[in-house]
């Protein structure tokens, strides 16, 4: 099984988004959106990003 996206309502009403690896482990969590279509377009950023996103390392202590 491939990771999901879930969406969801936090505690404070926002719109969140959380993606699980198959395994159920959350790998990423959104940050709190005022709607729904805010929040699927978060998703869709990332689902358009991140195959070209390179990996930057830098040493530890340093952000």
């Amino acid at each position: 099984m491939a990771g999901k996206f879930e969406l969801y309502v936090d505690e404070s009403g926002n719109h969140r988004f959380r993606l699980k690896a198959a395994n159920g482990a959350v790998v990423v969590t959104g940050d709190p959106e005022e709607s729904r279509e805010q929040c699927l377009r978060s998703i869709e950023s990332i689902r358009k990003l991140a195959p070209y996103a390179p990996l930057q390392e830098s040493a530890a202590g340093q952000g």
